[in-house]
């Protein structure tokens, strides 16, 4: 190896660490040194990453707080307490979608009761059907709140990664294009550009596993929780019709 060439490599080598420290890789640096549509996804990945951990966290608690609640409530229900006693006592408390459901059968069952339990089979068989229809209305609308904001988990879920991807495939476009005007295909020129378009997939990817992985554990949990309810409609259901039938059995024996 001659000088010259010694001096040509040493010049090249000056010039690739100068490249080198011109780019920050962090994420930070990636972030800033990204075109202007790139920054755009990333921001809206951000974005969307943060509201889903607070969709994510709020339902947790929310799932954990209420079977903790409807736990509760079922050893009352079923401690033998009166039920107008124990309806007259929880209402008066606060209020979650099974005590709701409770509150909303026992109502329509005293309304329908107030001039005295019906003694036709008919009437019977209609005020058993009120009550039915009044709690399955309340469980629909309860779990139409709790069901909010799963939508937007599942969105981000199954678009966050191709949101990514056009954050990615923009940076790559932008990066063969310098490529082309700097006349330079060397190792230092492409690896920025290209790092910066990659951090868009992986902002994707972050924004996206977490959502899907929630979405579907909260989907199990909420269905479970709703056939709770009905559940337990069908139990408060069973209790009405037996006292119907005790009451038909006391009004057969006098007469």
């Amino acid at each position: 190896m001659n000088g010259t060439d010694f001096a040509s490599r040493a010049v090249d080598a000056t010039e690739m660490a100068g490249s080198v420290a011109a780019h920050d890789l962090s994420m930070i640096g990636l972030f800033m040194q990204a075109d202007l549509v790139v920054k755009a996804v990333m921001l809206v990945l951000i974005f969307a990453s943060v509201w889903s951990w607070a969709i994510i966290f709020e339902k947790r608690r929310t799932l954990k707080t209420l079977n903790n609640r409807a736990n509760k409530f079922e050893d009352s229900f079923w401690s033998g307490e009166p039920l107008d006693k124990l309806y007259q006592r929880v209402k008066k408390g606060k209020m979650d979608p099974l005590i709701k459901t409770f509150a909303a059968g026992m109502e329509e069952w005293q309304n329908g009761v107030a001039g005295g339990i019906p003694s036709t089979e008919n009437v019977q068989a209609s005020l058993k059907q009120r009550v039915e229809r009044a709690m399955a209305v309340t469980i629909n609308r309860e779990m139409s709140t709790l069901e909010r904001g799963m939508t937007f988990l599942a969105s981000i879920g199954s678009t966050a990664t191709f949101i990514g991807l056009f954050g990615t495939v923009w940076g790559i476009m932008n990066s063969f294009s310098a490529i082309a005007h700097s006349q330079n295909t060397s190792l230092v020129v492409v690896a920025p550009g290209i790092a910066e378009a990659l951090f868009a997939t992986a902002i994707g990817l972050i924004a996206a596993i977490p959502a899907v992985l929630a979405y579907n554990i909260f989907t199990t949990g909420l269905a479970r929780y709703a056939d709770r309810l009905d559940a337990f409609t069908s139990d408060f259901s069973a209790i009405l019709s037996r006292h119907l039938d005790s009451q038909d059995v006391r009004s057969k024996k006098v007469a």
